[in-house]
């Protein structure tokens, strides 16, 4: 849900070769309308190739989930560590954080296509069990993740309003994925970001003493 730069990987490295091109087609048009063939070919490998790496479409889904897992998590850590070295104040922190993410999607050559777990949640009949318990760990991994910040900004700002902390980090989330679908679906690239920079402002209201 959230903005990670990749280089392609080397040709020798056919799994994370294969993820790449499998990410990328996804993302544009979900899992249902990207096949096998398309990934394979994409990689520069035969079918027979792919199935090596994955034994069918739920194992591709965990990878790839298990992967942004992973890569969100030290993009949003760097975002965090930079933002600590700019302020001590958990709220202008925070601000700096939403700052960074709205500038990064401003930066994306044709905007920012989508999402690895949205694609997943709307697409979810066709995997297990184990790809959805995946999918559920992604996006509390971004609720835990914030949720802590919002609570310290609680202790220092105490809200206009009483608001949950585990809420204000859905919220979040779920201003990233609406704008991502907005976006694509107005042809505006800039309503993503414009919708971060929003939610900047609603959080700087929420909390920030008059």
């Amino acid at each position: 849900m959230t903005l990670i730069h990749r280089e392609r990987p080397a040709r020798t490295d056919t799994r994370e070769r294969i993820l790449a091109v499998a990410h990328d087609a996804i993302v544009a048009k979900g899992f249902d309308a990207t096949s096998v063939e398309e990934i394979a070919a994409g990689a520069e490998i035969s079918r027979a190739g792919f199935f090596y790496h994955f034994p069918d479409k739920n194992a591709l889904a965990r990878a790839l989930i298990e992967r942004q897992i992973i890569e969100e998590a030290a993009m949003l850590g760097g975002f965090i560590a930079r933002a600590s070295e700019l302020s001590d104040d958990p709220l202008q922190q925070m601000l700096i954080i939403m700052r960074f993410m709205a500038e990064g999607y401003a930066e994306v050559p044709g905007g920012y296509v989508g999402c690895i777990l949205a694609s997943a949640t709307y697409q979810d009949r066709l995997f297990d069990s184990e790809v959805k318990a995946a999918n559920r760990r992604a996006h509390l991994a971004w609720r835990e993740r914030f949720r802590g910040h919002f609570e310290r900004i609680a202790l220092a700002y105490p809200p206009r309003e009483p608001v949950d902390a585990g809420d204000m980090a859905d919220m979040l989330s779920a201003v990233i994925e609406g704008g991502m679908i907005l976006a694509r679906g107005m042809g505006d690239p800039q309503v993503l970001v414009r919708q971060v920079l929003q939610a900047r402002q609603m959080v700087k209201a929420v909390y920030q003493r008059a």
